[in-house]
């Protein structure tokens, strides 16, 4: 995401701070959300499914066989004490302070699925290529390598690993919760939207915006500023020539942090391709993008 070059007809004028209507898909195009599913696409087994693994509805470890968390668990304790000593003028200081957080996380996450899983969830995970923390390793040189023979891993120990740093993500709820379903002989998607979330607006909608591509401005001889931090928006004027073009961009605000980029910089950077991020950070601190990319192009040369 940055700044660009785009060489367009001389006589475009697009509205100059706005996304490139072609760019843009029309609104025609929406579907209707589906009130059946809410716009999840799940069933509502596979709703109340994801409810239970973040604690939305009512869940007890016992129907996993989990054991409940206490205060004295190791990982709810060391998670007390890192948030009292990240934020003690917020959580106070001390034993009673410590316990007391320890009982509001056991509170919060005896009533999670997430913390409690069964080793048939476990096992689903695995099967669906989650929880490298326990059968890869990582290196620099070779990335996440299987472990072998695999090991086997079990549901308390990846009940302890969820209480230590981000534990699961959404994949894993939804893996999880797709073999529950499955084990449910449950459906896991909606039977109104067909798990997309949404619904036709009239018959055919749904072909006519997969087959909807985005158009590119007319191509043409002129010399065009544009950002790119959007879908893609023109920021100056169309000009005839990168002289002008850059003349342009010292005056007006176009680099790092709004501000106007050298005349001399400006024309170096339009003639050697015209890309860059909107800024560059290094040991020196972070610099506007395409005074940095400038300075990498004359430093290779």
């Amino acid at each position: 995401m940055g700044r660009e070059i785009k060489r367009v007809a001389l006589d475009f004028d697009a509205p100059l701070g706005e996304v490139w209507a072609g760019f843009l898909r029309p609104d025609s195009l929406d579907e209707e959300k589906c009130l059946t599913c809410d716009g999840s696409g799940y069933s509502t087994y596979a709703r109340h499914m994801q409810g239970r693994w973040y604690g939305y509805v009512p869940f007890d470890p016992a129907e996993t066989g989990s054991a409940r968390l206490t205060p004295d668990t190791p990982g709810v304790r060391a998670f007390a004490e890192r948030n009292v000593a990240r934020s003690p003028e917020y959580y106070g200081a001390g034993e009673v302070v410590i316990v007391r957080e320890a009982r509001r996380l056991c509170e919060l996450w005896n009533g999670m699925w997430s913390h409690h899983l069964h080793q048939d969830d476990v096992d689903a995970l695995i099967e669906g290529g989650r929880l490298y923390d326990f059968t890869h390793t990582w290196t620099r040189s070779d990335g996440w390598q299987p472990i072998e023979p695999a090991p086997t891993v079990t549901a308390e120990q990846v009940n302890t690993w969820s209480l230590q740093g981000f534990g699961h993500d959404s994949i894993n709820c939804w893996v999880v919760v797709r073999a529950a379903c499955h084990r449910a002989n449950e459906p896991e998607t909606c039977d109104r939207c067909a798990g997309h979330g949404s619904t036709e607006r009239y018959p055919g909608q749904r072909a006519e915006a997969e087959v909807w591509e985005a158009t590119e401005p007319p191509p043409g001889d002129g010399w065009q500023l544009w950002s790119t931090t959007t879908e893609g928006t023109p920021m100056s004027p169309v000009f005839a020539t990168p002289e002008a073009l850059a003349r342009w961009m010292s005056t007006h605000r176009c680099g790092f942090a709004g501000a106007p980029t050298d005349y001399d910089t400006a024309l170096k950077w339009i003639n050697s391709g015209g890309w860059s991020p909107s800024m560059v950070g290094s040991s020196a601190g972070i610099s506007d993008g395409i005074t940095a990319m400038v300075e990498l192009t004359e430093g290779a040369s």
